[in-house]
C-alpha cells in the first residue's frame, strides 16, 4: 500500500491537474432591418436636411455606411427573396412584386409567368442558420408567398406580420412601425442566452403614406411633410432596437444590418405621393436608373466594426446570405449569386472587382420598362427590352445618368452587353414575348410622350403632384380594373435573328452572347426570312435592329411582307454588335399568315449589316 501511495504522489507531482473544458466562443446576434421604398438619400447621414434620423446616422457613426449599395431589384419582393437566398432574381424566376402588375394593352412586350412565392429548392438564411442552432424571427413584411410558403415554413421560428397600415396614436405610426418594435424587443429578450436572427421588415415608409399629427406639423417645411413624419417614427424604432441591444449587453455580439429594399418612390401613385425624391440620382423605384437600385446600407458591430468609416465598394442584396453565413461560421456548399463582404467588414479588405447584373422583364406603377442592366467598374449600361437600344453611363462622372455615351463608346456597348446577355443565359433568364393586342397610341402616351425618368423636381411634392395626375390617370385606366375598359390595338410581332431561315453562302445565325445575330452578310444575294402570324389587322410600325461596323454602312435593304415593301439605308453604329433600333416605316397588314423577307438591294462596304431582330408594333 505504501508502494503504491508513493507512486500515486509521484504521478501527481509530474502531471498537473486537468484544466476546465474551454467553452467555445458564442456565434453572433444577426439583426437584420429592412426599410420599405426608402430611398437612397432619405437619411440624414447621407446628407438629407429635411428628414430628421438621429438613431440612425448614431448608427452611421458607429459603423460603416456604404455609399454605392444596391438592391437586387427596383421593386421589393425580389430584393427580398435575393436577401433570403443569396440569388438572383432572375435565377429564381421572381423578377417583380407579388403578384405584380397585370399585363395592359399598351405594353409591346406580355410580363414572364413568374413565380409566386419563393422557390422551394433555394434554402433561405434561416434555414442555415437553424442548423448552427440559431433561432430566428421574421417580423413585419414578408411578401414572398403565402399558405405553405411563409416565413414558419421556410426557417424562421417565429413570424410576426403585424399590420401594414395603422391609424396614428399617442402608441403606434402609420404603418404598424411600435407593434413590430415590441415585439421586436421581445424576441431579443426572450432570446438574450443564445444566438439569434432577427429579420425586422418594417413597412415604413412605403404607401399609403400616413404618420402621426404632431410629427407631420414638426416636418412641416420638409419636401413631403408626412413621408418625413415616417421617416422620423422609422429612425426611432431602429432606435429603441439598438437601445435593447445595448440594455442588455448584447451589443458587442450583435451585428446590425440596416438598408431598404429598393430606391425611393418619386412619382405620384397614391394620395399624398411623390413621396421623396433621390436626386442627384435619376429616377427612383420601379427604375434600372441608380435612383431605383441604390440604397442605403449601415453595418454596425461594436468593438469588430471600426466606427465612422465609409465604403463606395458597390455591393448588392444577394451578398447578405454568404457574409452573414460566413460571419456565422456556418459552411455551406450552395452556390450563391452574392459574395462574401466579411473580409470588407471585419478587415478593411475590399473584394475582388467583379459586375452586378439585373434582370427586370417587366412595366411597373412607376413607369418603368422591360430592361436589363450590368454595372462593370465605373460604367453601367442598360439594355431596353422593347426596342433592344443600349445607353452607357460613366458613373464616376454622371452619377446622375445625364449622358448617354453608348454613340462614344461603341466597343463598350458590344462588350457589355455580351457579358449581359451571357449572364441571362447561365441563370435562365425568362424572356417576355410580344403582346397580340397591343395598342401603339396608348404604349407612346404611356411610355415614351411623358418619361417619368426625368421628372422636374420641384420644393413640395405637394406642387409636383397636380403635374403628374394626368399621367397616372393614363396609367391606372389601362388596368384590367379600370371602370371603362381600354381599347386593344392590333398587336405586336418579334421576329428573332435566330428563328430565321438563311437562303445564301456566308449569312448564317451567330450564337455567341455577345453576337446573337444574323452576321457574315457579306454576299449581297444572301437573305432572310420569317414566317409569323399577325395578331389581328391593323397599321404597323416595322423596326430593325441592326448594328454596322466601319466602313461598311451605306448598304439599302428591302424589308417585303405580304407583297409590300419598305426600304431602308443601314447606318454604321461605330462596332458590329452595337445594335441600334432603326424605324423603316409603316404597313397596312391584314390579320393572318405572313412572310416578311430582307434581302440587300446593294451592298457599297465589305458587308451589309448585322441584324439581331425586327419588330412590327401596331400603330393604334
Amino acid at each position: 500500500m505504501i508502494r503504491t501511495l508513493f507512486v500515486v504522489l509521484i504521478l501527481a507531482a509530474g502531471f498537473p491537474a486537468a484544466l476546465p473544458a474551454q467553452t467555445p466562443p458564442r456565434k453572433p446576434n444577426i439583426v437584420f432591418i429592412v426599410a420599405d421604398d426608402l430611398g437612397v438619400n432619405d437619411l440624414g447621414c447621407h446628407g438629407r436636411k429635411d428628414h430628421h434620423t438621429p438613431n440612425l446616422d448614431k448608427l452611421a457613426k458607429k459603423g460603416l455606411r456604404f455609399t454605392s449599395a444596391y438592391s437586387a431589384a427596383s421593386v421589393c419582393s425580389p430584393t427580398r427573396a435575393a436577401i433570403m437566398t443569396g440569388r438572383s432574381p432572375a435565377r429564381l424566376k421572381l423578377t417583380t412584386f407579388l403578384p405584380g402588375r397585370p399585363d395592359t394593352v399598351g405594353q409591346l412586350l406580355l410580363h414572364p409567368d413568374i413565380a409566386q412565392q419563393l422557390p422551394g429548392d433555394a434554402p433561405t438564411i434561416a434555414e442555415f442558420l437553424r442548423r448552427a442552432g440559431y433561432i430566428s424571427a421574421c417580423i413585419g413584411k414578408w411578401h414572398l408567398g403565402g399558405k405553405g410558403a411563409l416565413p414558419t415554413d421556410r426557417g424562421f421560428d417565429l413570424y410576426h406580420p403585424g399590420k401594414a397600415l395603422t391609424e396614428p396614436s399617442a402608441t403606434e405610426g402609420g404603418k404598424g412601425e411600435y407593434d413590430l418594435t415590441l415585439r421586436a424587443e421581445k424576441f431579443i429578450e426572450d432570446n438574450k442566452a443564445r444566438p439569434f436572427f432577427l429579420y425586422l421588415a418594417h413597412n415604413n415608409p412605403h404607401v399609403q403614406l400616413a404618420a402621426k399629427k404632431e410629427l407631420i406639423e414638426k416636418n412641416k417645411d420638409a419636401f413631403n411633410p408626412v413621408y418625413a413624419a415616417m421617416i422620423e417614427t422609422l429612425d426611432d424604432c431602429v432606435g429603441r432596437v439598438v437601445a435593447k441591444l445595448e440594455a442588455l449587453g448584447l451589443a458587442e455580439n450583435t451585428i446590425i444590418i440596416f438598408t431598404s429594399d429598393n430606391g425611393g418612390l418619386h412619382v405620384l401613385e397614391s394620395a399624398l405621393t411623390p413621396a421623396t425624391y433621390n436626386r442627384p440620382f435619376r429616377a427612383g423605384k420601379g427604375f434600372l436608373y441608380e435612383g431605383g437600385l441604390r440604397i442605403p446600407l449601415i453595418v454596425c458591430w461594436a468593438g469588430r466594426i471600426k466606427g465612422g468609416q465609409e465604403t463606395d465598394v458597390p455591393v448588392i442584396s444577394t451578398d447578405w446570405t454568404p457574409t452573414l453565413l460566413a460571419i456565422a461560421g456556418v459552411k455551406s456548399t450552395d452556390a450563391f449569386d452574392g459574395v462574401n463582404l466579411a473580409d470588407l467588414f471585419l478587415k478593411g479588405s475590399d473584394p475582388p472587382p467583379r459586375s452586378l447584373y439585373w434582370h427586370q422583364p417587366h412595366y411597373t406603377n412607376q413607369g418603368g420598362r422591360p430592361a436589363g442592366a450590368i454595372r462593370a467598374g465605373s460604367w453601367k449600361l442598360i439594355e431596353h427590352y422593347e426596342n433592344g437600344a443600349c445607353e452607357l453611363y460613366d458613373l464616376a462622372k454622371d452619377l446622375g445618368e445625364t449622358t448617354d455615351l453608348a454613340a462614344k463608346e461603341p466597343g463598350r456597348v458590344a462588350d457589355l452587353r455580351g457579358k449581359l446577355e451571357k449572364w441571362r443565359r447561365e441563370v435562365g433568364a425568362q424572356e417576355m414575348r410580344a403582346n397580340p393586342k397591343f395598342n401603339g397610341k396608348l404604349g407612346r402616351a404611356l411610355y415614351y410622350d411623358f418619361d417619368s425618368s426625368r421628372l422636374t423636381l420641384e420644393d413640395k411634392a405637394a406642387t409636383m403632384a397636380p403635374h403628374l395626375a394626368p399621367w397616372r390617370a393614363r396609367m391606372n385606366a389601362v388596368l384590367p380594373n379600370a371602370k371603362k375598359k381600354a381599347e386593344p390595338g392590333a398587336g405586336a410581332v418579334i421576329l428573332h435573328a435566330r428563328d430565321a431561315k438563311v437562303t445564301g453562302e456566308k449569312l448564317r445565325y451567330e450564337s455567341p452572347p455577345h453576337k446573337d445575330t444574323l452576321g457574315f452578310w457579306v454576299n449581297k444575294d444572301d437573305f432572310a426570312q420569317w414566317t409569323f402570324e399577325v395578331p389581328n389587322s391593323g397599321v404597323f410600325e416595322v423596326e430593325i435592329l441592326q448594328a454596322c461596323g466601319k466602313g461598311s454602312g451605306g448598304a439599302e435593304i428591302e424589308i417585303a411582307v405580304n407583297g409590300q415593301a419598305l426600304k431602308l439605308k443601314i447606318e454604321e453604329t461605330g462596332h458590329f454588335q452595337r445594335f441600334v433600333p432603326r424605324a423603316a416605316g409603316t404597313l397596312k397588314l391584314n390579320a393572318g399568315p405572313a412572310f416578311l423577307t430582307v434581302r440587300a438591294l446593294t451592298k457599297p462596304g465589305p458587308a451589309v449589316m448585322d441584324l439581331r431582330r425586327i419588330v412590327l408594333r401596331s400603330v393604334n
